[in-house]
């Protein structure tokens, strides 16, 4: 499955159903766990490093 990535990522929170990370846009986003690509470093508050995403969420996002 096709994945975006973005480097120096910071999980700030998370839930049973999301996350919320610093790193993407200028302010945190939610990202669903369900969207969160096997590749990621990023899972859970207090992860930091690669955040890889489905690439057609990150499209839908508009953030490729």
């Amino acid at each position: 499955e096709e994945k975006v990535c973005w480097e120096d990522c910071r999980c700030i929170a998370s839930t049973d159903n999301a996350i919320r990370v610093s790193g993407v846009e200028e302010a945190p986003v939610w990202i669903p766990q369900s969207q969160i690509h096997d590749d990621s470093e990023v899972y859970r508050a207090g992860d930091t490093g690669l955040l890889a995403v489905k690439r057609w969420w990150a499209e839908k996002q508009k953030w490729v």
